[in-house]
């Protein structure tokens, strides 16, 4: 049961840094705030790989698949999502995460030679037909300037969180789970640290405490822990299995969002949730074979 608390746990996590990532976007320029955590998290992870001592199995040609995993997320992933959280709601951009397992599921099949049937892209239509409904049902607001455009790149988001998933599930025979996460941090730190160095990146004249304990939050427990919890599961179950649990974090997310920040969503948008989750269902439900009538044995 451990890989399934871990995957629980984790989910936890990352659906608090959608409310996390709301609340010091507002205080903090964005570009520094994922430097920030990204910088936290590699001196939390650096000690803990230093002291495990292990000999990595490092395999020629690796280092494009170590780099790729780097860039799908937290690289393009946070880019895209940084960027999503100041156009539209925690609650909506939550709800979006309901479409990766179903990506990460055509990812395996495209990548993996992983065959699902028809069920499977019915479940991928009606899903992806009810983050549209979100998107264009949803009205401007002080915290949702821009769902229509938000949405969109929060989707991007879930393209490079499935690319992620994928690779690491390729990686983690040889690689442990903390080698991994160090490697993401890292490459996060350079990227984003050569983003400070550019106009788009702005350092704050002041520190406010709780805005950041939040930063030192999402670097410490939200990076380390909810990265660290879901590369060591996917090296214990099945990459399709592990990815139906990112359908906890819409759940989590929304009521978080409800209790911290008092979002709160339409009918239309309800609606277009249930869809989204309906298709999801569908997707992940196993097709139920025929009965077949036994044949009389001949006299």
């Amino acid at each position: 049961m451990l890989p399934y608390l871990a995957l629980t746990l984790a989910m936890l996590l990352w659906a608090s840094s959608f409310i996390a990532l709301k609340y010091v976007f507002a205080v903090f320029d964005p570009v520094f705030v994922l430097f920030a955590r990204m910088v936290i998290a590699s001196l939390c992870v650096l000690p803990l790989i230093l002291r495990a001592g292990k000999r990595w199995r490092y395999q020629t040609g690796d280092w494009k698949w170590l780099l790729g995993l780097g860039l799908a997320e937290p690289c393009l992933y946070f880019l895209f999502e940084a960027k999503a959280l100041m156009l539209t709601s925690a609650s909506q951009a939550a709800v979006i995460t309901a479409t990766l397992p179903i990506l990460v599921t055509a990812g395996a099949m495209l990548f993996l030679a992983e065959r699902h049937g028809r069920q499977v892209w019915a479940g991928m239509v009606v899903s992806f037909a009810g983050v549209v409904w979100l998107t264009v049902g949803a009205s401007s607001s002080a915290d949702a300037p821009n769902p229509l455009l938000g949405n969109a790149l929060e989707f991007l988001a879930m393209v490079c969180g499935a690319g992620y998933m994928l690779i690491a599930k390729k990686l983690s025979p040889r690689y442990s789970a903390l080698l991994l996460t160090g490697v993401q941090a890292l490459m996060g730190s350079l990227w984003f640290g050569i983003g400070m160095l550019t106009p788009w990146g702005q350092w704050p004249d002041t520190l406010p405490l709780w805005p950041s304990v939040w930063v030192v939050y999402l670097g410490a427990c939200i990076t380390l822990g909810g990265y660290g919890l879901y590369t060591w599961a996917v090296s214990k179950v099945d990459v399709a299995r592990a990815a139906s649990f990112i359908n906890l974090i819409p759940v989590f997310s929304v009521a978080l969002a409800w209790l911290i920040l008092g979002e709160m969503l339409n009918l239309s948008q309800w609606l277009a949730c249930a869809l989204v989750f309906g298709g999801v269902l569908v997707s992940q439900k196993k097709p139920q074979t025929a009965m077949r009538m036994p044949v009389p044995a001949k006299s």
